[in-house]
């Protein structure tokens, strides 16, 4: 009788041991049916990844359609060219300037990208949203376009032409051998406070001093940024044509400038002391001696290469206030601007923006050395040569009043 309660005891804990045992395999058939459930909901809303990949891409896309694609009008307002001339752009940026497609990106938005920054001075940040892409991706996007440009300069710089003896262009008659115009032009960037001393301009502004070189239709032909805004013109000529590819002026030729160069072959001043600037003329004052009609005249044709950095800066942002890159990164900006500028005039006939700035304009050089001028003296014989070029320009005018 005294062993009856263990007995009762052991055949409790039993009953409880099973049920436990009972309840985990219950529980392990629950997780299996519910893995199991799991797995075919999987199977019934599973898609693709590269479905998935490609409604993104389209979706991506949508920005670019509606800047590039849209019009003729939108077009040119958002990238500075017609759709005709942005599809040409693509197709010589690939072919020369060994511009690809990425996975993610097609060569077309790459290039509306970066005509987009360029035209409206636009932050990485802001373009990141309207292109739904990732700063990395805009940044990475914008070199390999500048650098595809770059590629470009041999093709896209003009070759500058001698005017032939029988032209009758009105502007550039009177200049027999002359290749353009040439100036200097201020680009404001943004400097180290070190350096900002060398930088600054006359006007207290913060700028490159940028050397331009022009056909007489309104094309580049040379250009040369990256020197201080403090640096006198005249330096930076002369370092151009120091340089081994730089500005070639073969001897008998000659570029028209203003009287902030040195008067001397290859380059063409008016004289001093004289009505020279184009409003001075504009008020009915005939020119009295040879001096006054050889200025006249200089200043007209002349005014080709203010009008190519008037149109230059109207149409592309970045250059009309500091930009948010690197100085070296935004000389190459500049040469790139100056690209896309001889590529729109080249292949596209109308351009609205050349409208706004007001009415349009209408052999290869040999790189050798010792056919071309390598140093700016001023000579007695380049000053008497000038003084018979306005005698004789005088005289014909006067011929032809009578």
């Amino acid at each position: 009788m005294g062993r009856l309660p263990l007995i009762v005891q052991n055949e409790r804990r039993k009953r409880i041991g099973l049920a436990i045992t009972i309840w985990l395999q219950m529980c392990t058939v629950a997780s299996w049916f519910l893995v199991a459930l799991g797995a075919i909901h999987s199977l019934h809303t599973y898609r693709p990844r590269v479905r998935s990949y490609i409604l993104d891409f389209y979706a991506k896309r949508d920005y670019v359609k509606r800047l590039v694609y849209a019009s003729d009008e939108t077009c040119i307002e958002q990238v500075r060219m017609n759709r005709t001339t942005f599809f040409r752009l693509c197709e010589m940026l690939q072919t020369l300037g060994e511009l690809k497609s990425s996975r993610n990106m097609l060569v077309d938005e790459q290039v509306a990208m970066f005509l987009h920054i360029i035209s409206h001075h636009l932050k990485n940040r802001v373009i990141k949203h309207h292109f739904n892409r990732s700063r990395e991706t805009v940044s990475r996007s914008f070199h390999n376009v500048l650098n595809a440009i770059i590629r470009l300069q041999d093709v896209l710089f003009k070759k500058a032409e001698p005017i032939t003896a029988n032209s009758t262009d009105p502007r550039w008659k009177w200049f027999k051998n002359c290749l353009g115009a040439l100036d200097g032009t201020h680009i404001k960037i943004r400097v180290p406070t070190v350096d900002k001393p060398r930088y600054q301009t006359r006007k207290g502004d913060i700028a490159t001093n940028m050397l331009g070189v022009c056909t007489p239709y309104m094309q580049f032909v040379y250009v040369l940024p990256g020197w201080e805004g403090s640096v006198a013109d005249g330096r930076v000529l002369r370092d151009a044509i120091s340089r081994r590819h730089g500005l070639k002026v073969p001897h008998g030729c000659y570029y028209l400038v203003d009287a902030g160069y040195t008067n001397c072959e290859g380059f063409l001043t008016p004289f001093r002391g004289q009505r020279y600037h184009l409003n001075e003329w504009r008020q009915g004052y005939q020119p009295s001696t040879p001096e006054e009609f050889f200025n006249m005249k200089h200043a007209s044709a002349r005014n080709v290469i203010e009008k190519c950095f008037g149109l230059l800066k109207l149409r592309w942002g970045i250059l009309r206030s500091p930009s948010f890159y690197p100085v070296r990164v935004h000389n190459r900006i500049i040469i790139a601007c100056c690209l896309l500028h001889n590529f729109i005039r080249t292949y596209m006939s109308l351009d609205p923006i050349e409208e706004e700035l007001g009415e349009g304009l209408p052999s290869n050089v040999i790189d050798d050395d010792e056919l071309n001028i390598i140093n700016i003296h001023p000579s007695d014989a380049w000053a008497t040569w000038r003084m018979e070029l306005a005698n004789q320009m005088f005289d014909e005018w006067q011929a032809s009043k009578n």
